[in-house]
């Protein structure tokens, strides 16, 4: 399927998390851990390409490497996806526990 324009890769988000929330960084998370994709912050051009690899709200993220610095590589929709750091952390998730 062909993409007529951007707006069509693009999907309307939800608010950025309120500090105590239970959301935290992409970045935040160890290797090993999963999340919920819960919102994204940024321009819209960070926002669409974000979209277009697959990062949206309700998506499950494992993240498969995060050294603390440099980037980090997430399966996404049974792909691998590896995101600059700056990327990581605009990426807002519900930790999931076990």
């Amino acid at each position: 399927m062909a993409i007529k324009n951007e707006s069509d890769v693009c999907v309307e988000l939800p608010p950025l998390p309120l500090p105590g929330s239970d959301t935290v960084p992409l970045s935040a998370l160890r290797t090993g851990e999963q999340g919920v994709v819960a919102t994204m912050a940024g321009g819209r051009g960070l926002l669409c390409r974000m979209t277009s690899l697959g990062f949206t709200p309700g998506v499950e993220v494992t993240v498969l490497q995060n050294y603390g610095r440099g980037p980090l590589i997430a399966r996404v929709r049974d792909a691998r996806i590896a995101l600059g750091r700056g990327e990581a952390r605009k990426i807002y998730v519900r930790k999931r526990s076990g």
